[in-house]
């Protein structure tokens, strides 16, 4: 399917939807009429097969309590090993309503009040709020930056958890919002500093399907065959793969036997929630005849990328455009051109943007700006029009 078919069969119009990204603007930012570019799901229907495998589900007309079937797990199993070499056992698997949701738990069940968790900023804020908001001591390492390539400071790293005692990482992979889809040397790196000084690694790898051309995306699972297993909990769904976030299904993956034990015993006491009917249903027909689909949502964002970073150097050359390698997430840096308390209304009063705005992924990045390009080509052109406009007039 060519992209422009791809687009009129899929692309939506959201308004008028319930849609938290264009219903609530409002509400959210005061302006109705802001081009939505902010929370991270897509302007696009789901492939058409899920939508029917749903339907075909549905029109049972009865929704009591379910359990996963064997047919889930292969279907899951063999995704993983085609794309990642990562066989996934179903003993391995348990499931929450959201990977925001299996954070908060996982750091309640292997963290006591008072003890510190590592972050690497700027990073996806409800990491942030799963520390402070559960009494754990924040400790926040910022990436580098080179150039736009966002790399991890190693040193950096290792004296933030021998000083303040970290007892537990919480890894982004691939990183929200920088973009980088970490190599296996990177992984390896930080995995071997946790593992010598006895921190779990929570790695949260929600995008891991969207990637670009050229890029090899790595569970940290499978770094340096498995080598890392007995300190690491590896969490993923197929929400942001095929716009699933509503359905409310996710994975925690748990390869090692204790701490699998370890976690059961604990989420006992917090959830008796059976799964989710609907995002057990999608999330496996995904998995079974959504390839194609994902392959043309991922060549649009490339596109949408490729477009920003060729007209915003032509035409606004000092605004830094993040490298991206993975999510659909672009991040940029306005500093140069508008003064740090002047971003919110130069993003939303001139250039009529609703956006997530670099401080709240990392107190050191005020003045850079997080833009979804999951969405119609249409809108990502007029959104940098209007930045272009915007800096031109200063």
């Amino acid at each position: 399917m060519t992209i422009q078919n791809f687009l009129e069969k899929y692309a939506i119009d959201r308004h008028n939807t319930h849609s938290l990204k264009w219903d609530e603007l409002e509400k959210r930012y005061g302006d109705p009429d802001l081009i939505s570019m902010w929370v991270a799901d897509m302007d696009f229907k789901t492939e058409d097969k899920i939508i029917e495998k749903m339907v075909e589900r549905v029109k049972q007309g009865v929704f009591g309590y379910s359990f996963i079937p064997d047919e889930y797990f292969e279907a899951f199993s063999k995704w993983m090993t085609k794309r990642y070499h990562f066989p996934i056992e179903k003993e391995w698997v348990r499931f929450s309503n959201g990977l925001v949701t299996a954070i908060n738990w996982l750091v309640n069940g292997f963290t006591r009040k008072g003890d510190a968790v590592l972050i690497l900023t700027p990073v996806y804020y409800p990491f942030h709020h799963a520390v402070t908001n559960n009494a754990r001591k924040l400790v926040t390492v910022d990436l580098v930056n080179d150039n736009g390539k966002y790399v991890m400071d190693y040193m950096a790293i290792e004296k933030a958890i021998v000083e303040n005692g970290v007892k537990l990482f919480i890894q982004c992979s691939p990183h929200n919002p920088v973009g980088r889809v970490w190599t296996e040397e990177e992984l390896d790196k930080i995995l071997e500093i946790c593992k010598e000084h006895h921190v779990l690694v929570v790695s949260d790898e929600i995008h891991q399907d969207i990637t670009m051309k050229g890029q090899k995306f790595i569970p940290a699972t499978v770094v340096a065959d498995g080598k890392y297993r007995d300190h690491l909990i590896t969490l993923n769904s197929a929400s942001k793969t095929f716009n699933l976030a509503g359905l409310l299904h996710s994975h925690i993956i748990i390869s090692d036997d204790k701490i699998r034990e370890a976690y059961d015993e604990f989420v006992k006491r917090i959830n008796q929630t059976e799964i989710n009917i609907m995002g057990y249903v999608a999330t496996q027909a995904g998995y079974e005849y959504g390839e194609e689909w994902l392959n043309n949502i991922n060549e649009i964002i490339e596109s949408n990328y490729n477009f920003v970073k060729k007209e915003l150097k032509e035409k606004a050359p000092h605004i830094e455009v993040a490298d991206l390698e993975g999510t659909y997430l672009l991040f940029l840096d306005l500093r140069k051109y508008v003064k740090l308390e002047d971003i919110g209304d130069f993003v939303q009063k001139k250039c009529k943007l609703a956006v997530d705005y670099g401080e709240w992924f990392g107190e050191n990045f005020v003045g850079y700006i997080r833009l979804n390009l999951a969405t119609h080509p249409e809108y990502v052109q007029k959104a940098v029009a209007n930045i272009v406009r915007e800096i031109q007039a200063l």
